[in-house]
């Protein structure tokens, strides 16, 4: 994968669907909520289990640390697996404040050791690590997630990018690729986002594609 290739993939989405405003949020404590709760969940739904939470003032981080759990399970109920997420929201609250006070300190710390303490709390995987780390602590962490290596791996002929397993490997060969630049690296994965969800389904349409012309999936199909 190199810098040409790759940035041109970028230039030419963004060119289609132009600059996207993701992710959505109006704190990093309810980006965060979102990080959590949309691990097998779609957005809409998301969208439903945060309006609870804002209904109730309690997109804090404190609050929900020390909220009822069963009362924090039906807050989040709309976004499915209610009981689990309840426990890893209130749990990875509960974390920020015991250990840092707030999320703004626990944002301060570089890269690289923020990413490994978010893996290290219960429930954070790396998709929902990294997407704290990009979208509400600003750092420059690119977001892999099942868009990113469906359409990697059909622009690319590869189904190595397809395995979950191949995530550190394709998020370092991404990274390795394009400037470290937090603006770039959320709207680069908006982007794949955006696709995934119009375009490159897992029943592709790939006559809406704007990346058919580059894509060795599309073109294997032409022949």
């Amino acid at each position: 994968m190199h810098q040409p290739r790759i940035m041109q993939l970028y230039k030419t989405l963004e060119s289609h669907f132009g600059f996207l405003d993701w992710w959505p949020g109006d704190s990093k404590a309810e980006i965060v909520v979102g990080a959590i709760l949309t691990q097998s969940a779609s957005w809409k739904n998301v969208e439903k289990a945060i309006a609870n939470l804002k209904s109730k003032d309690m997109i804090d981080p404190k609050r929900i640390a020390n909220a009822d759990i069963k009362r924090l399970e039906q807050l989040v109920r709309p976004s499915g697996f209610y009981r689990q997420k309840a426990r890893r929201l209130r749990g990875f609250m509960s974390y920020v404040v015991k250990r840092h006070g707030s999320l703004e300190s626990m944002f301060s710390n570089d890269a690289s050791p923020l990413r490994a303490e978010l893996l290290s709390i219960n429930g954070i995987g790396n998709e929902t690590a990294d997407s704290i780390a990009l979208y509400a602590a600003e750092k420059p962490i690119f977001v892999i997630d099942a868009y990113t290596r469906r359409i990697l791996g059909r622009v690319y002929g590869t189904k190595r990018y397809e395995k979950s397993e191949c995530y550190d490997i394709l998020q370092k060969e991404i990274e390795a690729s394009i400037r470290k630049d937090v603006v770039l690296y959320k709207d680069f994965h908006a982007q794949f986002v955006e696709l995934g969800k119009n375009c490159c389904r897992a029943k592709p349409l790939c006559g809406s594609c704007p990346l058919k012309r580059q894509c060795k999936y599309f073109k294997d199909l032409q022949q």
